[in-house]
């Protein structure tokens, strides 16, 4: 049903951990967050959406959790990313130095971490919200 919804949707869940994916879509659910980011690098060599794309994003079990479009993207070093970008990814307490260290420690986990890096900045808006059992 959800592949004749969004038939070219990619699907894909936040973060490198099971409980960061649970986290993180929770936040896209409840409206909080509105914006995630990754590297230039692995932007080009995933499957990655463009604007107007629809993404199934999944919890940490793999399961669809809702369904967001990309509205907006941006291309940006680690060191120019501003205080709104930051708070639009709506984690920890949404200021800059917040998400500076768990950004930091996010690409360090992943094996690269510069101050220039470059990173891809995606905006989206919350679509559907899908019918779960946690959600009854």
């Amino acid at each position: 049903m959800l592949a004749e919804r969004y038939p070219q949707a990619l699907q894909w869940s936040f973060g490198d951990s099971p409980a960061m994916a649970d986290e993180l879509a929770q936040l896209v659910i409840n409206g909080t967050k509105i914006a995630s980011c990754g590297t230039y690098d692995a932007y080009k060599s995933e499957s990655s959406p463009g604007i107007g794309d629809y993404n199934i994003i999944l919890d940490g079990c793999n399961k669809p959790l809702c369904v967001i479009r990309t509205i907006g993207l941006t291309l940006i070093r680690y060191c120019d990313v501003t205080a709104e970008m930051a708070a639009k990814e709506g984690e920890g307490d949404k200021s800059l130095a917040y998400w500076q260290q768990e950004h930091r420690a996010f690409f360090e986990r992943s094996g690269y971490f510069a101050p220039d890096m470059l990173l891809v900045f995606e905006q989206f808006e919350l679509v559907e919200v899908l019918d779960s059992p946690a959600s009854h």
